[in-house]
């Protein structure tokens, strides 16, 4: 019986990154409400599901800005002066690594690779790589965005 069970979980789980992402996508970010829904649905144990979304770096419990900035933290990146663009986004923008402007028009993440260690460095703007970054490069992407 229990094997059965853990069977039943195991396959809705199989899904669940799947089911979060579409969650994500139509709000931007999962609430707390959502995940009590997705548990309820798909009898996922909540405690699972929080897990799961606070374990994966892609997956917001908040709202986000209409630009989600994503940092590459990789060693590539980090030796080709990503640590000095992390500090010009910081002090451009008024918020730490992991935040949201006050106007929510951009939030900063740093992330792991995101396989772009041949034009470092790099970051996902909206999940769509800006290779070869320099300081003047993200001050002109920056106050391009903020016209928009």
């Amino acid at each position: 019986m229990v094997k059965k069970q853990n069977k039943r979980i195991e396959k809705k789980e199989d899904i669940l990154l799947n089911i979060l992402h579409e969650e994500q996508d139509k709000k931007g970010y999962i609430s707390i409400e959502a995940m009590k829904r997705i548990s309820t649905e798909y009898q996922i144990p909540i405690s699972r599901i929080y897990g799961v979304v606070k374990f994966y770096t892609m997956l917001r419990t908040e709202p986000q800005g209409k630009y989600i900035i994503e940092l590459c933290g990789s060693p590539t990146c980090v030796l080709n002066e990503s640590r000095e663009i992390e500090k010009f986004l910081e002090k451009e923008l008024n918020i730490k690594i992991g935040e949201t402007t006050k106007d929510k028009m951009f939030s900063v993440y740093k992330t792991s690779c995101i396989g772009c260690c041949d034009e470092p460095p790099a970051m996902l703007l909206n999940g769509k790589p800006v290779t070869k970054l320099t300081l003047e490069r993200v001050k002109k992407l920056l106050n391009e965005l903020k016209k928009k």
